[in-house]
């Protein structure tokens, strides 16, 4: 480009697009010299260093994208001074100091996204005085950037009569929404204000765009809950303190939602069997309310229904056998509920679920034998907590995709079948993380909805709830039933686990030299059963596991204790009557005779001492909370 003929930089050059690639370094000043450029575009790359102020140059630029990079410091004020911008992208970058007074000149700016970044200071409406063409506004997530006017809801928007798309999540905005602002909503088919520290009482009917996404979640509203004034394609009402009961006539109001969320509020009363109006429901989010009577059988209705969380509710009666007519459900919770009854038999037609969460009901009944061949692509099953009885089919080992398996706390009796070691996906090791979202809008340019999977597991003996590295998680609890027979050495063939808890049970024989296979353990609990046998020297190597319990069996003989085995203390090895040594006070017959040789080492003897110092890794998982957020892209540019 240097040897151009021409005095300019590439002189015809008008578009440079390069998204998506893995381009490096920092961002030249000789950008500023394509003087007829008019768009560039280098997002989703790995750009770092400052925004070249050389880019106010542009004169000819209409869109700017540098969103998705690593790019550091200011914003140019130069940037200002693109009198021809239309949208200007600078989201998920480094970015700090404020927005340029300039940015108040952008007459034709229709886009402006600067969201998480570390931009401070305190919006005016100096900065949008010109911007009268304005229509999608993403300013979400700047750690600093003060856009409430010091907690108030900002009044330069009253001037913004062209927004179709709003985002002020996670703003730190503290006070009411104002009148104004719902004849400003009119004209909003996207408009997010979830993350803020909102209050108060939404106006009832709620003034929307039809068919707009509305996300008022992680606020603290209160009062009942409103129905929009048309109809609209999601509703995020989760995280507040509504109260009252879901609106009898809402599968009337918004027949065309495909989102609803109330969870996590203070809703009482049943689910309205209007619900069922709402054929095009991809989400029913409404955990975590006090819902009681029974679950209408008309969700069936809602035939391309993906997600059901009822969980965390006072609902009674058995599942309704209609359900297993959603061929599309993958996600379903009903955990912690009064539900009684057994699985309906018509659940063998759920082929596309993934998570089958009914945990702390009054369930019973065996495990069916054609759930192997029903659920293929199950991931998680969690049954803990309910009656069911009989035996473990050995069908359960064609769940080829299951990696949590939580049967605890039923009456559940017989061996543990040893085709269980046939959990492919509890046999690989997961090294990649990858989120579990459902429901999300595709189609939708700026972006949409979804749904997190999130999943309680007890493991290291608390209560531990799991969503972004949920996939990361493979565990098998069976404790807390009437198991018999041996250790099954099948599971040590199970080389991703990461959780094992066999506690409760009256399982019999030696731990197989084999579990020191499982490399991978962070928690292995086998308490209270009747194992015996030494305690192997082997499984001080598994250099993971941070919780362990081993008390209340027949073990005898002296611990090993070396390697990862001196990080537990005596209550790992507590009610063992025979056993002794380190850390437990009972000392072993030949204690004083080693003692005698704490000089050297004898290479007659058959204890050894430790060599290397261990360093052991602490009980955790090391889970990366990488922040998720959709492309969002202006809509008519």
């Amino acid at each position: 480009m240097e040897n151009c003929s021409s005095k300019s930089y590439m002189p015809y050059l008008t578009n440079l697009i390069l998204p998506n690639n893995q381009l490096v370094g920092k961002l030249a000043e000789w950008l500023g010299l394509l003087e007829n450029l008019v768009e560039l575009d280098l997002s989703y790359n790995e750009f770092e260093g400052l925004i070249p102020a050389s880019l106010g140059a542009l004169s000819n630029l209409e869109s700017l994208k540098l969103n998705n990079n690593s790019l550091q410091g200011p914003i140019p004020a130069t940037l200002g001074s693109l009198q021809h911008l239309t949208d200007m992208w600078l989201g998920t970058n480094q970015l700090n100091g404020t927005l340029p007074d300039s940015f108040g000149q952008l007459s034709e700016l229709l886009c402006l996204e600067v969201s998480f970044n570390s931009l401070t200071g305190i919006l005016s409406a100096e900065h949008f005085s010109k911007l009268s063409k304005l229509k999608h506004l993403y300013m979400q997530s700047n750690s600093g950037f003060n856009l409430n006017f010091r907690s108030f809801f900002p009044a330069w928007l009253q001037s913004q009569k062209e927004l179709v798309s709003l985002d002020f999540s996670n703003t730190s905005i503290s006070s009411p929404i104002p009148n104004w602002f719902w004849n400003l909503s009119s004209n909003l088919d996207f408009l997010n204000l979830s993350l803020n520290h909102l209050h108060g009482q939404l106006p009832n009917p709620l003034n929307v765009s039809q068919y707009a996404l509305i996300d008022f979640s992680s606020n603290l509203f209160e009062g009942p809950i409103p129905l929009p004034t048309k109809t609209i394609e999601s509703l995020d009402f989760s995280n507040n303190n509504f109260s009252g009961p879901i609106p009898p006539s809402i599968g009337e109001s918004i027949p065309s939602l495909r989102v609803l969320s109330l969870s996590g509020n203070q809703i009482t009363g049943v689910i309205p069997a209007s619900i069922g109006d709402i054929r095009g429901l991809d989400i029913i989010h409404l955990s975590w309310n006090s819902l009681t009577g029974s679950i209408p059988s008309t969700v069936i209705n809602c035939s391309s229904l993906r997600v059901l969380d009822l969980g965390n509710n006072d609902l009674s009666g058995r599942i309704p056998e209609q359900l297993g007519q959603l061929k599309w459900l993958q996600s379903l919770h009903m955990e912690n509920n009064k539900l009684s009854g057994g699985l309906p038999s018509s659940f063998q037609n759920l082929s596309s679920l993934e998570t089958l969460d009914l945990s702390y009901n009054r369930l019973s009944g065996n495990i069916p034998t054609w759930i192997g061949a029903a659920f293929m692509g199950l991931k998680i099953l969690n049954w803990r907590s309910n009656g069911f009885s009989g035996s473990l089919p050995s069908e359960l080992s064609y769940l080829r995709s299951l990696h949590v398996l939580d049967l605890s706390q039923n009456n559940l009796t017989g061996s543990i079948p040893p085709t269980l070691g046939g959990l492919q996906a509890m046999a690989q090791e997961k090294n990649v993380n990858q989120f579990v979202l459902y429901g999300s809008f595709q189609g939708r340019r700026y972006g949409g909805q979804y749904y997190e999977e999130s999943l309680v597991v007890n493991m290291k003996g608390q209560r531990l709830e799991y969503t972004r590295t949920l996939s990361l998680v493979t565990s098998i609890d069976l404790s807390g039933n009437n198991l018999s027979g041996e250790f099954p050495e099948a599971i040590t063939e199970l080389f991703g686990l990461v959780a094992l808890n066999l506690s409760r049970n009256h399982i019999t024989g030696q731990i197989p030299e084999s579990i020191s296979r499982l490399k991978e353990l962070l928690s292995l609990d086998l308490s209270s059963n009747k194992l015996f046998g030494t305690i192997l020297s082997s499984m001080a190597s598994l250099s993971f596991l941070g919780s362990l319990n081993l008390s209340n069996n027949n073990f005898s003989g002296k611990i090993p204790f070396t390697g990862q085995m001196t990080t537990f203390d005596e209550l790992a090895f507590d009610g063992n009557p025979g056993l002794c040594g380190a850390p437990l006070v009972e000392k072993c017959q030949d204690e004083d005779s080693d003692k005698e040789h704490s000089t050297g080492t004898d290479e007659n003897d058959n204890h050894f001492i430790d060599r290397w110092f261990y360093l052991s890794v602490g009980l955790g998982f090391a889970a990366v909370d990488i922040i998720w957020h959709l492309n969002m892209q202006c809509r008519g540019i």
